[in-house]
């Protein structure tokens, strides 16, 4: 296939450049943040591809532009693809990423004003789930439940019944960004039918695990809809997917458009019917218990070292650390000392956390991104003795040096996938 990076090299060398910087950066350091991976190099080909070319306003057979032959037969692929992995009636596979897909699932379904009922920021929900700087905050009354950090970040139904009962909400939503257990659906469901509402499961950050059979499906306990992204787990393009009911089919696709998008990104949409596929082989599920595995390994290899795990443990691919009470130092700064080192992570606020959110009390790790690498459990305790004794040394400058050193070993022996750099070929995912 072409390729055309010295006739970018030859136009635009800052680009260019920046480019391989990039390249390098992802291929000579460890990807922890829970919501990144290593795309397929098919993904990447598709993304570059001439579908880039089409709009495609409205969908298959009813489109408001002519030459829809092949962009028909690839949204339709991919969304008979999303129905069969998830146990869905409907898919939309047009969203642009995860905030538009939910937004397009509240305006499609709700009235503004209408409660909803979703987990609290800071014990692990997503800014669209009512965050009071999102837009979906002003539009929507949000009422919020918590976990017990305390109890292994338990949710107690008894008061998110407690609570169902008193604010009546239309919707209740469940889901996270940054949780490490499992949730119990049929909870959920049981809670939303004796109020009268509509169940919403936001899985963007695990919905690959529901793929990979190694999490629990919330459609299978009878919730009405399922929102996930098609990257991060599921390892695609960067976009959303919308599942439901039949019976909401028609609200859902006419909220998405022409209620809250244009055309759809046709690129994407191609890249997303191979990511869905992806999803069915014997490869991907080993892979989602790779990742499973490995975010025990890392979390029980943390601890060991004295790292403070909010709710003590992972259930899921992520998991986040107390850096404040583990090493002394907010979330910011951990975070800038694991870049310097070539271990990548994000700061990350706390259950009812007093700091401010750029220097938060935690950062957020997952083990999705390094066990496409072909990572495993070795790997994992190298990785926790680099994030241990880093942060432990306030970022000296001798300790950060060595561990640099020790970190950009291990990653050279695991290239990244669509990356064509030297190095030793490794790894199950390539």
């Amino acid at each position: 296939m072409p390729s055309f990076r010295n006739e970018l090299h030859l136009y635009d060398s800052e680009v260019a450049l920046a480019l391989e910087g990039e390249e390098r950066r992802q291929q000579d350091g460890v990807e922890l943040i829970p919501s990144e991976n290593y795309t397929y190099p098919e993904v990447l080909e598709l993304l570059g591809s001439v579908f880039t070319n089409k709009y495609s306003e409205g969908y298959p057979g009813r489109r408001y532009y002519g030459g829809q032959e092949f962009t028909d037969q690839i949204e339709n692929l991919a969304r008979q693809r999303a129905c069969a992995l998830f146990r869905a009636e409907h898919a939309n596979v047009q969203p642009l990423s995860g905030s538009p897909m939910n937004q397009a699932v509240y305006l499609g379904l709700l009235k503004p004003g209408d409660t909803i009922l979703a987990m609290d920021l800071s014990h692990g929900g997503h800014l669209t789930h009512g965050a009071p700087v999102s837009h979906m905050g002003r539009l929507f009354n949000f009422a919020r439940y918590k976990t017990h950090p305390s109890k292994g970040g338990a949710i107690d139904f008894d008061e998110l019944r407690a609570t169902a009962r008193r604010a009546r909400p239309k919707l209740v939503l469940c889901g996270y960004s940054s949780y490490p257990r499992d949730l119990d659906y049929a909870s959920f469901k049981s809670i939303a039918d004796e109020v009268g509402a509509l169940t919403m499961a936001d899985v963007s950050h695990y919905g690959g695990l529901i793929a990979g059979n190694v999490l629990r499906n919330p459609l299978d306990a009878g919730f009405d809809i399922m929102t996930t992204t098609s990257h991060k787990t599921l390892r695609g393009p960067r976009g959303g997917i919308i599942l439901c009911r039949r019976e909401f089919a028609g609200k859902i696709d006419a909220s998405v458009f022409p209620g809250l998008q244009g055309g759809p990104h046709m690129n994407v949409v191609a890249a997303t019917a191979v990511t869905l596929k992806k999803a069915t082989t014997s490869d991907y599920q080993t892979y989602a218990r790779l990742v499973m595995r490995n975010a025990k390994v890392l979390a029980e290899a943390l601890m060991e070292r004295g790292m403070k795990l909010i709710t003590g443990g992972t259930d899921n691919h992520m998991m986040v650390v107390d850096t404040v009470t583990s090493a002394g130092l907010d979330g910011g700064a951990a975070e800038d000392i694991l870049d310097a080192v070539g271990v990548t992570a994000n700061k990350q606020i706390i259950p009812d956390d007093p700091r401010p959110p750029l220097k938060p009390s935690g950062i957020r790790l997952g083990t999705p991104a390094a066990t496409t690498r072909g990572m495993g459990e070795p790997e994992m305790r190298l990785i926790a003795e680099l994030i241990a004794e880093s942060l432990r040394s306030k970022g000296d400058a001798a300790v950060v040096r060595r561990l640099r050193a020790k970190s950009v070993e291990m990653c050279r022996a695991f290239p990244v996938p669509g990356i064509a750099l030297p190095s030793k070929v490794g790894g199950p995912m390539n």
